[in-house]
């Protein structure tokens, strides 16, 4: 069976870093071509993949039969739009849009057109919050009262660019970038919100979107999280902190996989999920602690779903619905900090 050509759409970060080399390394997967303007990036791209680089989506049409969208945020839409108009399945970056009635159009012309969408929500697959996630499914923490989860970083310059320093328009900011894998996390393992509280600040000078963002959501099942995005932490708290009825989990640092991606590592090296050991997460109570193996990442998961859902028919790897309810959050969260409110969701 011939591979499933990939047209990506961008070449910045989240194109380069993750999607490219996932898409590369994934079984059934040929990236086919790539969609840049930068003169670099284009040298960059036939360099290291052979592939051709276009300067306008609209050539894609013709070269691929999956379009992966890791262009600005601003653009998500209409790109996603314009290949779902074509009968071309899609894989759309996170944020799927700026708000949950944008991405319920798109998800209604998808099922129009009879062809997959899905959203890249990869931090599903990072291995400290598989270990949450199984800790939690085998009980080993009773029930869960209290989830805080962090990114927090300690960026004391912008780094430019326009996740920062663009406004509204651009829907930057760290409530659309890391505050979307947040609240993602946080409903995948305590279900949906009913109510949601923001404080959301703009700390350095020179940016004009959120870096200081906190968000605290209640569970229809009465479980509370704390989320924290932030480029300003001097100090990072934990990664995880999960405190349950009968024990509690804490891990510090980031899952390895994108500093390994960066680094340019192939996703398909053996280890290459694997957290070491002296970065394993404490489960217990104040009187008896153990370390816990940090389960593997996998980013390569997401894109193995891809071609499951393509070739045999298998649900999505990431449904659009869940992708939506986050955007609802988010943008309750945007209330909640405009107005200093708690945001009541139906």
């Amino acid at each position: 069976m011939s591979d499933i050509r990939v047209g990506l759409v961008g070449y910045g970060p989240a194109g380069a870093f993750f999607h490219a080399p996932l898409i590369h390394a994934t079984p059934g997967l040929a990236l086919a071509a790539v969609v840049t303007r930068d003169s670099g990036r284009r040298a960059e791209v036939e360099a290291k993949y052979g592939v051709p680089s276009v300067s306008d989506v609209r050539e894609l049409w013709a070269l691929c039969d999956l379009v992966v969208v890791a262009s600005p945020n601003r653009t998500h839409v209409s790109t996603a739009a314009a290949a779902l108009a074509q009968g071309l399945p899609v894989v759309v970056d996170k944020p799927l849009a700026r708000t949950a009635e944008e991405g319920r159009e798109l998800s209604r012309l998808a099922e129009e057109r009879g062809v997959m969408l899905t959203v890249f929500h990869n931090r599903r697959w990072d291995g400290d919050f598989r270990t949450v996630q199984r800790l939690v499914g085998e009980g080993r923490l009773g029930e869960v009262r209290r989830l805080e989860s962090r990114f927090e970083r300690w960026r004391p310059v912008p780094k430019g660019g326009w996740r920062e320093s663009g406004g509204e328009e651009e829907i930057g900011g760290l409530l659309y970038d890391l505050g979307t894998h947040l609240v993602d996390q946080a409903v995948q393992l305590l279900g949906p919100v009913r109510e949601v509280y923001c404080e959301s600040d703009v700390r350095r000078a020179g940016v004009g979107s959120d870096d200081d963002t906190f968000v605290a959501l209640t569970h229809a099942g009465g479980a509370r999280s704390h989320l924290w995005a932030g480029a300003v932490a001097p100090l990072p708290g934990p990664r995880f902190r999960v405190l349950g009825s009968e024990a509690g989990f804490v891990k510090y640092g980031m899952d390895v996989q994108e500093e390994r991606l960066r680094a340019g590592m192939s996703p398909d090296t053996p280890g290459f999920g694997d957290d070491e050991q002296e970065r394993w997460g404490v489960l217990g109570t104040v009187d008896d602690q153990r370390a816990v193996l940090t389960e593997p990442g996998s980013y390569l998961d997401f894109y193995r779903g891809v071609v499951a859902a393509l070739r045999d028919g298998a649900a999505p790897p990431v449904d659009p619905q869940s992708a939506i309810d986050v955007l609802t959050v988010i943008e309750a969260a945007r209330l909640s900090a405009a107005q200093r409110i708690v945001v009541h969701l139906g």
